[in-house]
């Protein structure tokens, strides 16, 4: 525990100073995100290289004070092509095209260095195939949820605090180590992007966020009396995950191409119920705590208990869902957007 403790301390001193210094370099050559009077209506030009510093620092307290086995540097690997994938498409010059095709190869890094979804039940076909769909979509999930101050790294911090009690609760110290270092590092980083923020993590943070917990969640145990204990992580990560499907959902209703930014989030309807960008994040983080609750509860509770469980909160979200589709959100010209959406490299580009 002192070890996870020096992890988790090295990486928020090394991302709340390397944030600061990465956020001097941005304005000083111009990496910055501009408002376009469209999806950015943030007031003034606010940097990127935020999700750079993020990796740096996950990177540095992990050399520092724990082995990089051979899952770990596929898993890391994986991470720094996403992250430079992510990086190059902050300066917009990537299509949507390309930037899947990277996530791709991502994936296909860690499947050939044996992260995986493994269910004896099931062919390995239909596991590299749903290897495959969770972790496209848990890298774009994060990504999509990157619309406003603090919002996708808070919550990707509260769920690597659940996936870490789950991994200390099954004594997987590697899986330990690497969330400890993931939630130190964002931890340092909330404290430049909590509203106003004074940087954005960019695609080059929401794809490296999205990646390494959407890997970690995948390889950790779920132990329980029964096999619906496995769908404990999607139970913890259920907000970046109903956010997405909420998002695709509204527009196929709408006829719009999937890839192409709209503002149709979860975060934006709040704030057009008057909603606050505070509160609007701090709800999503205590989403977050609930759905991990949930997830825990999942793991330790008998089988029929557990499915109550899901089918209740399966039928909240299809409940918030309709209620969400209420709220009419006008394209650009809505004061509410001009205020306070902050879009951050995610979907709006």
């Amino acid at each position: 525990m002192i070890l996870l403790g020096l992890t988790f301390g090295l990486a928020f001193v090394l991302s709340l100073y390397g944030v600061g210094l990465a956020r001097r370099a941005a304005l000083k050559y111009g990496i910055v995100d501009r408002p376009d009077g469209c999806l950015k209506n943030q007031r003034d030009p606010v940097p990127y290289l935020g999700g750079l510093a993020v990796y740096l620092a996950f990177l540095v307290s992990l050399a520092f004070t724990f082995e990089f086995r051979h899952d770990v540097l596929g898993i890391v690997l994986a991470g720094t092509l996403v992250m430079m994938l992510g990086l190059i498409d902050d300066f917009g010059v990537l299509s949507p095209g390309t930037k899947l095709a990277g996530q791709f190869l991502a994936v296909f890094v860690l499947i050939k260095s044996g992260i995986r979804i493994e269910i004896a039940a099931l062919p390995e076909w239909v596991d590299l195939a749903l290897t495959v769909f969770w972790m496209i979509g848990l890298i774009n999930a994060f990504n999509l949820l990157d619309i406003m101050d603090g919002l996708s790294a808070g919550v990707g911090l509260v769920s690597a605090v659940f996936l870490l009690a789950v991994a200390l609760m099954n004594g997987d110290t590697t899986i330990a180590f690497m969330l400890t270092a993931l939630a130190g590092s964002l931890l340092g980083f909330l404290r430049h992007n909590f509203h106003p923020a004074k940087i954005y993590m960019g695609d080059a943070g929401s794809l490296f966020l999205g990646l390494m917990l959407g890997a970690l969640a995948m390889i950790g145990q779920y132990r329980g009396s029964h096999q619906v204990a496995l769908i404990t992580p999607v139970l913890i990560l259920g907000v970046p995950i109903f956010d997405t499907l909420f998002v695709m959902y509204i527009r196929f209703l709408r006829g719009l191409p999937i890839l192409i930014g709209s503002p149709d989030h979860m975060a934006i309807r709040l704030r057009h119920w008057g909603m606050t960008v505070p509160q609007v994040v701090v709800v999503s983080y205590v989403g977050g705590a609930v759905m991990g609750g949930v997830g825990l509860t999942v793991m330790s509770v008998d089988e029929r208990t557990a499915l109550i469980l899901i089918g209740l909160t399966s039928g909240v979200f299809v409940a918030l869902t309709f209620l969400l589709q209420r709220v009419e959100v006008r394209r650009a010209t809505a004061p509410v957007l001009r205020e306070a959406v902050a879009q951050e490299g995610g979907d709006g580009h």
